[in-house]
């Protein structure tokens, strides 16, 4: 059995591209990609940086390049991994060192998510099993022994976390977010999981507000009225596309008449938002993008440092992947050969209780006995096979392998007749004497 994946992310692919590459539901998904007959298993992670097809069978890499073909997907922006690579690939995917923001933690859940998904709906057989549930156990080995998640990276997230600082937690909080555009979103998201007690979201075209708003169960407020909701803001981020100030000094003043407590400014759009002088009004903080920059080069930094320890956890967790994969391929020859042995065993144990019984008098208080003995017998004759198989499997030593599978177990029979076993010696003696 071949493993492989299709790969289409940011790394090739635009935002819009990755959402094109998507087709239907995820049901009808993997039926349409399990009804191949060379493709037994099946698993698909869809996120908004990535489209994934991880395929179990044979000759998996030609279906996949068929399969986007008939996608309509661009040669250009797929990747194709193959066995060892594949596996090294969903691993350093839910470690998050594949995503745009390095670390990041939502990929794991997401990995997570989508291989419960996938063995819901039968695409997930035993060896996605095995891959999956090691690529989430390396997740988060990742994150608990490095610090590859810690420190915000973007400039919108990194706005979020110096807000947190501030105000030590988020929790009985109000936040103002201005603007909804891309920005916007980025903030909306880093604030999604934060618990605050409330999130504004003020935007010139109030329905693409509301649009935000819905997804992080925010409220859209008028961005006419910006000055009456900052009033009872504990932070306002602002990320508008404005070509000129949104936030102004007087509006300010105007808003600090009104308050008894300091307010917390966060500029993050360029040109600014806020302007210039709005810092110098007593209890305001005002914090621009070229503060936030530094913060987020320096994180980046960290988490890149410690990626390197990352790949070396990969590593090592890779090989052991690997080597469980290929004993795998000879469990089913094994218990196949014990099986076949105690096909044997269950018949010579009949013949030779009757045996005993007719030359003896035995009764069936013997046959406990000779189970022990027989069974003991298998496994010491085949515990040396045993050991063989599982080193060749590590090897990959396949003649092996399909030597001792058609030594054991292909075209076996049980029921060999005494006469046969006779024409058989009788041929033998006529060969020597000739």
């Amino acid at each position: 059995m071949e493993i492989a994946n299709l790969v289409i992310s940011h790394k090739r692919a635009s935002v819009e591209e990755i959402q094109k590459a998507w087709h239907g539901d995820y049901r009808s998904l993997i039926e349409q990609v399990l009804s191949n007959p060379g493709i037994k298993e099946c698993a698909v992670l869809n996120t908004c940086n990535r489209v994934e097809l991880y395929v179990v069978g044979t000759q998996c890499k030609e279906f996949l390049y068929s399969f986007a073909k008939r996608m309509n997907v661009c040669e250009r922006i797929i990747e194709i991994h193959e066995n060892s690579k594949c596996l090294e690939h969903l691993l350093r995917v839910a470690s998050g060192l594949e995503s745009m923001m390095v670390g990041e933690d939502q990929i794991l859940g997401q990995v997570k998510e989508f291989y419960c998904l996938a063995k819901e709906m039968g695409g997930v057989g035993e060896i996605l099993d095995i891959v999956f549930k090691k690529a989430i156990n390396v997740g988060k080995k990742v994150r608990n022994r490095t610090s590859i998640n810690k420190g915000a990276v973007s400039i919108g997230s990194a706005a979020v976390q110096l807000a947190e600082n501030r105000l030590g937690s988020f929790k009985d909080k109000k936040v103002l977010i201005v603007g909804a555009g891309e920005m916007g979103t980025l903030v909306a998201r880093a604030l999604a999981h934060k618990n605050a007690d409330v999130i504004l979201v003020a935007n010139r075209t109030f329905e693409r507000a509301k649009f935000l708003a819905n997804k992080i169960d925010g409220i859209a407020v008028p961005f006419e009225e910006l000055g009456k909701y900052m009033v009872g803001c504990d932070v306002v981020i602002s990320a508008t596309a404005a070509p000129h100030p949104v936030i102004t000094k007087s509006l300010v003043e105007g808003v600090m008449k009104l308050r008894n407590q300091p307010l917390y400014l966060i500029d993050i759009a360029l040109p600014r938002d806020i302007e210039e002088g709005v810092e110098d009004i007593d209890d305001v903080v005002v914090v621009t993008i070229d503060g936030l920059r530094e913060i987020s080069r320096k994180n980046l930094e960290r988490r890149l440092k410690e990626a390197k320890k990352a790949e070396a956890i990969i590593a090592e967790e890779l090989n052991h992947l690997s080597q469980l994969l290929k004993e795998r391929e000879v469990n089913d020859l094994i218990s196949r050969i014990y099986g076949s042995a105690e096909t044997i065993k269950d018949h010579e144990i009949v013949e030779l209780f009757h045996k005993l019984k007719a030359r003896y008098g035995v009764d069936e208080e013997v046959l406990p006995v000779l189970e022990d003995f027989a069974s003991s017998l298998i496994k010491k004759l085949f515990h040396r096979p045993t050991v063989v198989l599982r080193n060749a499997a590590r090897n990959e030593s396949k003649d092996l392998i399909k030597a001792v599978e058609k030594l054991f177990v292909t075209g076996e029979t049980h029921d060999v007749s005494e006469k046969k076993d006779e024409e058989v010696k009788t041929g033998e003696n006529q060969a020597v004497n000739s």
